[in-house]
């Protein structure tokens, strides 16, 4: 996580470094405090959610204050595509309510319909595509337009939206064509490494999209592993596993920085 605070970048954390929540058994001994006192020794302000964390707000606050960590945002499983927006809200709701309780300014928001990065036999060439041309793109870019506008008034939150491998915003076309249809309710969660793995350069990628990004996860892939796994077409999950993600070098954060995002 990034923000523009007198010109300081202040850094988050995902839990996933620890845990995977697509592959539990992936840091699955590792406690949460043990991730909560590694990420606050290391120096991060804040964490996102992860599968370990309490989902009562009190609890969750109680968790984080011994270690100084704020919360930056939750993922949702969006699936606003086939549910519709007031279905989508039905679902969303309690998670909302309780990044709000608990201090979060950010929702993480993917659309999952039809995903296959959390299914670990699928490539992902198998991934979805949003068909039926500009109609359709236009179609749905109102949906998350909607859903975004009521997640800003009826909650407070910035409504960011996480392109991700394995869905129908994957690639920079796709992230450029949800960016064009929809407005500044739906801001750019920009994952550097997805943004690799899709084929795109994140560091155009960011600096074409930096008035909307509020939110990065940043990391780079190590370049003999993503060649394997683009040659091969493995699942998302494979390359996961095969430690293909790594940390990433500070040039995309520039753009983000330069903009404000959190």
């Amino acid at each position: 996580e990034t923000t523009n605070m007198s010109a300081v970048l202040h850094l988050g954390v995902n839990p996933i470094v620890w845990s995977n929540d697509d592959i539990p058994e992936l840091g699955g001994d590792t406690s949460l405090e043990t991730c909560l006192a590694d990420a606050s020794a290391i120096g991060f302000h804040g964490v996102e959610l992860g599968h370990k964390f309490p989902t009562e707000p009190r609890a969750l606050r109680a968790v984080l204050a011994p270690h100084r960590l704020q919360l930056i945002g939750g993922w949702h499983t969006g699936r606003v595509l086939e549910r519709g927006v007031e279905e989508e809200l039905k679902a969303l709701g309690p998670h909302l309510d309780l990044l709000r309780a608990a201090g979060s300014k950010v929702l993480v928001y993917a659309e999952c319909s039809g995903t296959v990065h959390s299914v670990r036999g699928a490539p992902l060439g198998a991934r979805p595509t949003l068909g039926g041309g500009e109609r359709a793109w236009a179609s749905y870019c109102d949906r998350v337009s909607a859903l975004a506008c009521v997640v800003r008034e009826r909650w407070g939150l910035t409504f960011t939206f996480h392109h991700h491998c394995g869905t129908i915003v994957q690639t920079a076309e796709e992230v450029d064509r949800l960016l064009a249809g929809t407005g500044d309710e739906v801001r750019l969660l920009l994952d550097t490494g997805h943004a690799t793995l899709a084929g795109a350069d994140a560091a155009a990628l960011a600096a074409r999209h930096a008035r909307r990004v509020a939110h990065v996860h940043a990391k780079d892939c190590r370049p003999a592993v993503l060649c394997r796994a683009r040659a091969a077409d493995w699942p998302f999950l494979e390359g996961v596993v095969n430690g293909l993600f790594t940390v990433r070098s500070p040039h995309v954060l520039f753009h983000a920085n330069a903009t404000g995002a959190r």
